[in-house]
């Protein structure tokens, strides 16, 4: 099994993208996570230059909008169209609203299901906060209902939800490592989506736990015998990193942190290859 680990472009939007590329390729990362840049020449230089460097994308899809199910499902379908304009690897999708009806739930994943099997495409739904899947509980439903539902793996979002280290979730929580196709590598804790900083002791207790659930997702997609796993360090900026008042400056570099993480999932991978 190939691990790919993946650079975000979460937080460096203002570094032009060729400058940013070649940062990702000094840095030791094997691809990027990114949204499609909205300007077209942008979006011409992303493509062309992954390309280049050979750059597999994970791409985002979160711009897909909608209070009602209908509006949503239009909006939806647009953006995954657009997003397979850079051919990557998988579409990591912000899917829906968490206040979506079951129902209403399980015509987005329908919808994602039917654009991935037309266009040979893994599409997984983010397990994130304010979305479908949005916390172990509706996720339980939501698997129940369709056994080929994929997501990406970011449980600092359901750590945050429950306030807990899902102890009380352990099946649901086994269910979706078996779903996933994709990691958000970063680190919560029960109070908030994102610790200050897991280079310092007074973390370890959430870095000791989501370096676990890490290592056992890759030892299952092992196990699966699926030929590549992305990861990708997503540690994020203000305001999901912590700020210092006044000034609202960051208490760590999103850059260093993620770089941190990186350096972690490799002595994580290493034993295992």
């Amino acid at each position: 099994m190939q691990i790919k680990i993946l650079c975000t472009r979460w937080g460096h939007e203002n570094i032009p993208i060729e400058a940013f590329l070649e940062k990702v390729i000094s840095a030791g990362y094997d691809g990027v996570d990114s949204w499609l840049p909205e300007n077209k020449n942008d979006r011409k230089v992303f493509i062309k230059r992954s390309k280049e460097l050979g750059l597999p994308i994970v791409v985002q899809q979160h711009q897909a909008k909608g209070a009602d199910i209908r509006t949503f499902c239009r909006s939806f379908e647009y953006h995954l169209n657009a997003a397979m304009e850079c051919e990557p690897v998988i579409i990591n999708s912000h899917s829906g609203r968490d206040f979506f009806t079951i129902n209403e739930q399980l015509a987005i994943i329908d919808a994602a299901e039917n654009f991935s099997a037309g266009n040979n495409i893994a599409i997984a739904h983010e397990t994130h906060r304010g979305r479908i899947g949005f916390s172990p509980g509706n996720a339980k439903e939501l698997f129940k209902l369709r056994p080929s539902m994929k997501v990406t793996a970011d449980f600092s979002h359901w750590v945050c939800v429950t306030e807990s280290y899902l102890e009380g979730f352990k099946e649901t929580v086994n269910e979706a490592i078996r779903r996933t196709v994709h990691i958000h590598a970063r680190v919560g804790f029960p109070e908030g989506p994102q610790i200050p900083d897991p280079r310092l002791s007074e973390w370890a207790e959430p870095l000791n736990y989501f370096t676990g659930l890490w290592s056992g997702i890759i030892r299952e997609k092992e196990a699966e015998g699926i030929s590549l796993l992305t990861i990708t360090t997503e540690f994020g900026p203000p305001p999901y990193m912590w700020t210092t008042s006044p000034g609202n400056t960051p208490v760590a570099s999103q850059w260093e942190v993620n770089l941190f993480i990186m350096h972690l999932l490799r002595d994580i991978i290493a034993p295992q290859q």
